[in-house]
């Protein structure tokens, strides 16, 4: 088939690459005239590494890979400590595939590279999609510079603003969380030997929670800040933080927390914006994909994760229904939505989990770090995350 994707983002790439593995002629626009990444780390569960191993990555990906030991919950103000869960050998083991972290930037720059191997002129710059029109047999996309393209089907893979969706379905802007995000990379050489340990911290605390992993080959440590702010609404990547300004949000926190603050090479925040879940993706020979269709707050560390699956889901669908590229695109989209609605919820659930007042006492901060990350709940809240494999599931929708 012919198969337009508005977006060039990473579930963006990873359709393209999985739809021209299968022989499918793909063309990816771009908004921007340089396809990059912004920003700083990201984690893969085995549900989404699987896929990179499934699509033959794994020797591009091994050199920027890193693999922490474990992931724990520390309390905000005294550093008491509860394993989240480990990492390691164990995701392979209990789920098939393991739990990477990744500089955003690398994994991009991999997804380009593989999909310019399959095709060399499949990515076009500089195309920002302004609307678009179908037929019974085709479908239109029009850009803001003027020109056009025709395709088969159309994946609207252009974010939590996406053009595509508000196409499809009218849909009203995306809306303010009331949240902000406060990232940066440290220099591991810079931090105490007690705070180089190769393992994923989750600080929580009332009003705000920090995450803080490892990435690379180890020497550089990812950190991110969520605070509650109902004021700042700039959604930029790319906007400069202060150091004082961090701090301050983060008052009488651990010292750790504030000796980080201290090394980030250079602080940015953003705005964390959502949308209400959509009751369909799909219509026609268009569908949306990743945070077009189910933007989640990233409490639940599977924002790319979904759209990695949503890609290979939405391959497979194609395959096949090839002959009734209409009806493909429906049983993907109710392949996925009950699963994507699940994690939007869940995140949700997480920011008060996180962001708990419970937490300002010390004297109950503890108790309720036992209740709430005992083991068995932590396997509720996160197994049936890691072992879906949208590689293998079968394409029939559940009665459920």
């Amino acid at each position: 088939m012919q198969i337009a994707i508005v977006g060039g983002g990473i579930g963006d790439l990873t359709a393209a690459l999985t739809l021209l593995q299968r022989g499918h002629e793909v063309s990816v626009y771009e908004q921007t005239e340089t396809l990059g990444e912004i920003g700083a780390g990201l984690q893969l569960s085995a549900n989404g590494s699987c896929i990179l191993i499934n699509l033959g990555l794994s020797d591009r990906l091994n050199p920027v890979i890193c693999e922490a030991a474990c992931k724990e919950v520390r309390v905000w103000s005294t550093g008491a400590t509860r394993k989240l869960f480990d990492l390691g050998a164990d995701p392979r083991n209990r789920f098939g595939a393991p739990y990477w972290f990744f500089q955003r930037g690398d994994l991009h720059r991999v997804l380009r590279e593989a999909v310019i191997a399959e095709r060399t002129d499949a990515i076009h710059m500089g195309k920002q999609a302004v609307r678009m029109g179908q037929t019974d047999n085709g479908i239109e996309v029009q850009f803001e510079q003027g020109d056009h393209a025709e395709a088969e089907i159309l994946i609207g893979a252009d974010g939590v603003h996406s053009v595509i969706r508000g196409e499809l379905f009218g849909s009203p802007k995306a809306h303010f969380m009331g949240l902000i995000a406060c990232r940066g990379l440290i220099d591991m050489e810079h931090l105490p030997e007690e705070m180089r340990r190769p393992v994923g911290l989750n600080w929580v605390g009332p009003c705000g929670h920090v995450v803080t992993y490892p990435l690379g080959n180890g020497s550089i440590l990812n950190f991110v800040g969520i605070v509650e702010d109902k004021e700042w609404r700039d959604e930029s990547w790319s906007t400069k933080g202060a150091y004082s300004d961090l701090a301050a949000r983060l008052p009488d926190w651990h010292d750790h927390i504030h000796t980080m603050i201290k090394n980030i090479t250079q602080p940015f925040k953003w705005a964390l914006v959502g949308r209400d879940p959509l009751p369909r993706w799909s219509g026609g020979r268009a569908t949306l994909l990743g945070d077009a269709c189910h933007p989640s707050l990233p409490f639940l560390a599977q924002g790319a994760n979904m759209a990695l699956e949503d890609a290979v889901v939405l391959a497979r669908c194609l395959d096949l229904l090839e002959a009734d590229a209409v009806s493909a695109l429906e049983l993907y989209q109710d392949l996925r939505l009950a699963r994507t609605n699940k994690v939007v919820l869940g995140s949700l659930i997480n920011a008060h989990r996180f962001h708990n007042p419970i937490l300002a006492d010390a004297a109950t901060a503890e108790d309720y770090l036992e209740h709430e990350w005992e083991p068995e709940k932590v396997k509720l809240r996160y197994d049936w995350l890691f072992e879906y494999d949208a590689t293998t599931i079968p394409l029939v929708v559940s009665a459920a």
